[in-house]
């Protein structure tokens, strides 16, 4: 692209997720650390409750490491995803030329490359045009 256009900014930002999926990462970074801080310390949370423990909580009393482990990849796999929005959205001079949450895909090279010179040969001609004054 700088090749073509040396004048072009590309810029970079997080497209922030819905309210509802961060909340949700949120709180299951917390409810991760309060898990693993349970088994580490061999707590049982469910007589608390007056539960019946299950068997998946006894073995990761067992092999607390492999169990650590486990909580700790499986949580950040799903915090990830809440966090995660697949945007990839191509402005020109504050205008939105593409949004791969519309499309549903990411734009081939080709396809980006005349997205930028029709908007710019718009904007060319836009400026060109003499200006009204009302």
């Amino acid at each position: 692209m700088h090749q073509r256009y040396p004048d072009i900014r590309i810029e970079g930002e997080n497209f922030l997720p819905q309210p509802v999926y961060r909340h949700v990462a949120s709180f299951l970074s917390v409810f991760k650390l309060a898990v693993i801080g349970l088994i580490i310390l061999g707590k049982d949370p469910f007589t608390f409750f007056n539960m019946e423990t299950p068997g998946i909580w006894l073995w990761a009393q067992e092999n607390k490491i492999y169990a650590c482990m486990m909580v700790f990849f499986l949580s950040n796999m799903i915090e990830n995803q809440c966090m995660s929005t697949g945007a990839f959205e191509i402005t020109l001079n504050d205008v939105p030329v593409w949004s791969k949450l519309q499309s549903g895909h990411l734009p081939s090279m080709q396809q980006l490359v005349q997205i930028l010179e029709n908007e710019m040969k718009l904007s060319a001609h836009m400026d060109s045009l003499p200006h009204r004054r009302v």
